[in-house]
């Protein structure tokens, strides 16, 4: 009819037409950190003592490889400063068991090698003890021995004083000692003067002289160290060296170690002991890496049991939150969404306690080498591959916990108490 406008019937909402997209929106990265936040936000405290066991376990672990790192560059430093081009000559023992003696000439005669840079030694004064003074029993000689000591010993060995003076051209001649440091403490001499005094054979040595330990020589430490001339005098020493330091050039020092024994004692090659220090410093890092082997084993059962705690809270969360499942599954959210939530929780509860742990290793190992005056060092891939320990621990905590939770169906989880 004219005038009459036609009207289209609106038409019902039905099913949905073939070919609509039903596909659920994706969880974009800071909604799955966001949803997987909420169990943490919800139990703090439960998150916290979980996250406590994975940080003690990286902790343990950094700390064990960041001190060990430590000690381990601070003997490079030793061996870069003292050098690893010393050898050592030492009298050793006769085919009958006794103590066998060097030539007296026996320094002289190493001295003639080519690649040999310099030789220096020490003869122990068999019959002269070390007492603080006349008071002292005689059976407490503290291990102290008495040395007679050449001019350039420091140079030789690396070693360095502590207090006083060393030996030299006016003093080695008269009745004056230099004390390693172990000997000082045992004497309980802690300034040296002309008022410090100690028996060296039963006479009476002014103390002009403390040294620091000496890394390359440790029989220093427990030493007493006189000049040649004046043990000659007024010891009764024999001149028999009892030790001598050389310094080799280091691409001859197979060379020079072969010949030693032979030049020192020509007669008896078989009385002498050859040895490089650095070589025995080198093995006590070596026996410190295998300690630190059997720590690190500890740190990693720390670890574990962090892991298996947390895989118990994320069990405990599922069983806890099978309402919010089964609101969350009737509203659109998939299985996987599910399943990626609870794997977030986990692999935040593990990262939390991983990053904790990483900063208290740190802290540790940081606070120990200053306390042992070191040079601090933190390997990274100890640091990198402790975050991705607890990344790993995470995974496989959290994943029975976020399986069980996507397969949850709706009207299972949403009748649960």
């Amino acid at each position: 009819m004219a005038g009459r406008e036609e009207v289209t019937p609106r038409r019902a909402p039905g099913p949905p037409q073939a070919g609509r997209d039903l596909t659920p929106p994706r969880l974009r990265p800071r909604d799955v950190l966001r949803v997987g936040a909420v169990g943490l936000r919800t139990r703090p405290l439960r998150a916290f003592l979980s996250a406590l066991g994975i940080a003690i376990g990286i902790a343990a672990m950094i700390g064990v490889l960041g001190i060990s790192s430590s000690s381990g560059a601070e003997l490079d430093r030793q061996l870069s400063a003292l050098g690893t081009n010393l050898l050592t000559v030492s009298s050793g023992q006769t085919l009958s068991g006794e103590e066998a003696k060097m030539p007296v000439e026996a320094e002289a005669m190493i001295e003639r090698i080519g690649p040999v840079l310099s030789v220096s030694s020490v003869g122990q004064v068999q019959d002269a003890k070390v007492y603080r003074s006349e008071e002292i029993p005689e059976a407490r000689t503290g291990g102290i021995s008495a040395y007679a000591a050449r001019l350039d010993l420091l140079d030789s060995v690396g070693a360095t004083l502590r207090a006083g003076t060393w030996l030299n051209a006016a003093t080695h001649a008269y009745p004056a000692v230099v004390l390693g440091s172990a000997t000082a403490e045992r004497l309980g001499v802690g300034a040296v003067g002309p008022d410090t005094q100690v028996l060296v054979g039963g006479r009476r040595f002014t103390v002009v002289g403390v040294l620091e330990p000496v890394a390359l020589a440790v029989e220093l430490d427990t030493a007493a160290l006189v000049g040649w001339p004046v043990a000659e005098e007024r010891l009764g020493f024999d001149g028999h060296p009892t030790v001598l330091y050389t310094r080799v050039d280091e691409r001859h020092m197979d060379a020079v170690r072969d010949v030693l024994a032979g030049t020192g004692n020509p007669e008896a090659p078989n009385e002498v002991d050859v040895s490089r220090p650095s070589d025995a410093l080198a093995a006590k890092q070596a026996t410190d890496q295998a300690f630190t082997g059997l720590l690190l084993g500890v740190g990693a059962v720390a670890l574990i049991v962090g892991g298996v705690g947390v895989a118990n809270t994320m069990v405990i969360s599922v069983l806890e939150r099978r309402g919010e499942i089964g609101l969350r599954r009737s509203l659109g959210a998939t299985r996987g969404q599910i399943r990626t939530q609870f794997l977030a929780e986990s692999l935040l509860l593990s990262a939390i306690g991983g990053v904790g742990g990483v900063c208290v290793g740190a802290a540790v190992t940081v606070g120990y080498a200053a306390y042992e005056e070191w040079p601090s060092v933190i390997p990274a891939e100890a640091t990198v591959g402790g975050l991705a320990a607890t990344l790993v621990i995470g995974a496989v905590a959290g994943l029975y916990p976020a399986i069980r939770a996507a397969r949850l169906s709706p009207t299972e989880a949403l009748a649960s108490p």
